[in-house]
């Protein structure tokens, strides 16, 4: 009897916490709810599925039926479901607290819902740090997957890699299963006849098994892939390919891991698939890396050299992106407070959760923190548990600390309507403006960065040749056009009341000893101050007649460009939308409303100001090909100082629209 080789197939289901429900719903018409229902049709073929909970949630909520088919398969033990972190954190990246707590959920969850307690777990990006084992381990989950990978970085060959192995932390056992890239590359983008037969092959080379565990998303979301995995017949064709294979056999992670022992021990380098360790470069590195992997490539050597060159590691996003390192850092120290509460509401402790969802920290492929709906469901989360936390354990106001660990001191000030977070970086101007009755952060912007896929700009689509489908590394899309100066990168960060004087931003400004909320230069003073919900900025000035001073404000607002944000003037009137250009003269109030927030913006100038605005847009890449993103509104607010000794001050009022 010839050898057969068991496929262990398992898919991902994910979608970020604050993702547009129409968005969800198209991927479950798209893709969950066919695969679902052309597998339920064949109860022999088993494989594991990981829903991230809140996905589950939504989708038990809003397509129960649907959902019982995957509850009846899990029964019948067609399917193994896998447990992660309920929101989808990486597990790394957050304390160790709250890893045991958000496996928990997901653990309850599923088991309180089928009747069977899970014994393995997806890891988010497959970020790998041996620190995650204690969590995962306390929370009865005996093995996770990762990519081959980390593996080869470790100097094992494909060939050894047809088992799972086990490593430990500390003495704490967790059994690790290599995901094939051979495998993630061919499913669903080959042919079923040639999946078929590569897996027949590994049959025929005494492989015991064949991993698989990748986004479900593939099999209908991305581009191409709903007419091929369904009306041309993909997966059905590979699911009675397999079934049919007397070399081929499926099985659940657990029951082979129940019969299989393991193939020894082994201890994986902190890392993540490799192409995530590209991303997390900046630039230059990122193109030197890029190079160097493709004239390793072209010489014959990059399957040979890859694990070698490693690149950078999941964390990297913090530190090369400010915006995503102060969520992180704002999260950590709401976490802590939260640990110290003698029993901590339910409530809070889902907001916490949600605002470690994954998606809005960093930026690869996928548009992750690029994307300003996803930020700013980490913020809403994160303003309306620091609001509750502030009920139980009122904070003193103004506080200094070095909270994101940059070198430059932050000052944040709050009352119960308003924080305000400046930063002792030269420009006095505001990094966070959070309203609490609006759960919203103002200062929830993204500067440009230059990105190593910028350099694909103007090269048009590559080619994609032989049977089958273009995955997503093959082909460079447009969704929109995109000329060179949209991806000039900023010198400055995107703050508010960053100042100029005669067109040159002001970047000397000290804080003023025993007054926190003042900055000083040579012939200007400045200072804020919070009342309800109004925020007021003042400058002095000393010798600077006749100078033209600026300030400039970029304000997240949640419409974008879309058709709910409106400027709106004096007399009631509405000279054009926030992704629009405007140009206002000796304008003594400007509003900016949002239906999308339900809120408005208000600012009054006892001197009339001359006024810029224009949408504040980057360039990022997506699996739909590149795309320009508004992120923020930008407001230049401009005056001529009148005379030597002159006061200047603006006033910036928050109001919530009536329900």
């Amino acid at each position: 009897m010839s050898h057969a080789v068991t496929l262990l197939l398992g898919v991902h289901a994910h979608q970020p916490v604050g993702n547009f429900p129409e968005v969800i719903e198209d991927a479950h018409q798209r893709c969950y709810k066919p695969f679902l229902e052309t597998l339920h049709a064949y109860p022999d073929f088993r494989f594991a599925a990981h829903f991230s909970g809140w996905l589950l949630d939504w989708l038990r909520e809003r397509h129960p039926a649907d959902m019982v088919l995957l509850a009846d398969m899990v029964r019948r033990g067609q399917v193994e479901l896998f447990s992660s972190g309920d929101t989808e954190p990486v597990l790394a990246a957050i304390p160790h607290r709250d890893r045991v707590g958000q496996l928990q959920v997901l653990n309850d969850k599923l088991a309180d819902w089928t009747g069977r307690a899970p014994s393995g777990a997806w890891l988010t990006e497959r970020v790998w740090e041996s620190a995650v084992v204690p969590a995962l381990a306390e929370t009865g989950i005996r093995y996770v997957t990762v990519d081959d990978y980390h593996f080869f970085c470790t100097g094992k060959s494909a060939e050894a890699l047809d088992g799972y192995f086990s490593t430990e932390e500390d003495g704490t056992r967790l059994d690790l299963f290599p995901i094939s890239e051979a495998l993630r590359y061919r499913l669903p983008f080959s042919p079923a006849h040639e999946v078929i037969g590569y897996l027949e092959s590994l049959a025929d080379q005494g492989q015991a098994a064949a991993i698989y565990f990748d986004d479900i998303e593939k099999f209908g979301i991305w581009p191409e892939t709903y007419d091929w995995v369904y009306h041309r017949g993909w997966l059905k064709a590979l699911i009675e390919g397999v079934l049919a294979s007397p070399k081929i056999r499926t099985a659940t992670y657990a029951e082979f891991h129940a019969k299989q022992p393991t193939s020894g021990i082994v201890y994986l380098p902190t890392t993540s698939y490799s192409e995530m360790n590209e991303w997390t470069l900046p630039m230059p590195a990122a193109r030197t890396y890029a190079d160097f992997l493709a004239s390793e490539k072209a010489a014959g050597r990059g399957d040979q050299h890859r694990p070698f060159i490693r690149g950078g590691i999941w964390r990297n996003f913090l530190s090369r992106y400010p915006e995503a390192n102060w969520m992180h850092k704002r999260m950590q120290a709401l976490s802590a407070r939260l640990a110290a509460l003698p029993e901590a509401p339910a409530e809070m402790t889902a907001a916490l959760y949600r605002a470690q969802a994954n998606d809005a920290y960093w930026h690869g492929l996928f548009g992750g923190l690029y994307l300003p709906h996803l930020r700013r469901a980490v913020w809403n989360n994160l303003i309306a548990l620091e609001a509750a936390l502030d009920g139980f354990q009122p904070r003193t106001s103004p506080a200094t600390v070095d909270l994101d660990f940059d070198g430059k001191t932050e000052i944040l000030a709050h009352n119960t309507a308003l924080q305000i977070a400046l930063r002792d970086d030269g420009l006095a101007a505001i990094h966070e403006l959070s309203s609490y009755p609006l759960r919203h952060n103002f200062g929830d912007t993204l500067r440009r960065y230059h990105e190593h896929y910028h350099d694909k700009i103007g090269h048009g689509p590559s080619q994609h040749h032989g049977d089958g489908i273009a995955s997503a590394h093959d082909i460079v899309r447009f969704k929109h056009p995109v000329a060179a100066e949209d991806i000039v990168p900023d010198a400055l960060p995107r703050a508010a009341f960053i100042d100029e004087l005669d067109g040159t931003a002001i970047d000397d400004y000290r804080s003023v000893a025993g007054c926190p909320l003042h900055f000083s230069r040579a012939s200007i003073t400045k200072s804020f101050a919070l009342d309800g919900n109004r925020l007021s900025v003042r400058w002095q000035f000393d010798g600077l007649a006749g100078r033209r001073f600026s300030t400039v404000l970029n304000l997240a607002m949640p419409s974008c460009d879309g058709f709910l944000g409106r400027y709106r003037l004096a007399d009631g009137s509405f000279p054009g939308g926030f992704g629009q250009p405007l140009t206002l003269r000796d304008a003594p109030v400007l509003h900016l409303d949002d239906g999308v927030l339900g809120g408005t913006v208000d600012l009054t100038f006892p001197i009339f100001a001359e006024i810029s605005g224009s949408p504040q847009q980057t360039v990022s890449q997506s699996e739909a090909g590149f795309e320009k993103i508004m992120q923020a509104v930008e407001l230049r607010l401009s005056w001529t100082i009148p005379d030597d000794h002159h006061t200047l001050h603006m006033h910036l009022n928050i109001e919530a629209h009536n329900p």
